[in-house]
């Protein structure tokens, strides 16, 4: 019985993000904490200022962020997707990027996130911040640079909320990224 009841834990351990059981609060930089405590109205002012791009890009924004939120709990992210970076608010009111490839893998302690196309990457790891809410802590990197491990400081450390919108689609947003905009939004899709 007892052999049967860590089997079972193993299998549910396996297909869950990382628990925020204080982990992610050991990790997170005093910097990041304070970028996602400023998270609202950091969006609120970007999307704003990402009103005056192009009527088709606003379009598009609008579509992704007016989709109803679903839980993380229910799918499991591991896996290729197709991945574009938009930026809002900041040295240009809204740049939509095209699609790159990114991956999702589980390690045995939770997801994994690793941009592998594009110039500009990411790299990194989820947390559970609720049901329908993901906290990501990752590192910025250029081209085939390696990723410095998060926590390197402000030029490449990333934190954003991601948000599921489907078993097809879901979102990470990243406050008052170091580079270029108020907010970047990375939109995932299989």
């Amino acid at each position: 019985m007892i052999a049967r009841l860590l089997i079972a834990a193993g299998v549910v351990c396996f297909t869950l993000p990382a628990l925020a059981d204080g982990e992610v609060q050991k990790l997170i930089t005093a910097a990041d904490k304070a970028r996602l405590d400023k998270y609202g109205e950091t969006r609120k002012a970007a999307l704003e200022e990402a009103k005056a791009g192009s009527p088709a890009e606003v379009k598009q924004l609008d579509a992704l962020l007016a989709k109803p939120l679903a839980a993380f709990s229910d799918k499991d992210l591991t896996g290729n997707w197709q991945c574009r970076t938009i930026k809002a608010g900041g040295l240009g009111a809204l740049v939509i990027y095209g699609w790159f490839k990114c991956k999702v893998s589980d390690d045995g302690s939770g997801w994994m996130l690793e941009k592998v196309s594009g110039s500009q990457r990411t790299k990194g790891r989820f947390f559970d911040d609720g049901e329908k809410r993901a906290i990501y802590l990752g590192s910025f990197h250029v081209n085939n640079d390696p990723a410095k491990p998060y926590g390197s400081g402000p030029q490449t450390d990333q934190v954003g909320y991601a948000f599921r919108n489907s078993a097809s689609e879901w979102r990470i947003e990243f406050p008052a990224p170091y580079y270029e905009s108020k907010l970047d939004i990375l939109e995932f899709k299989r």
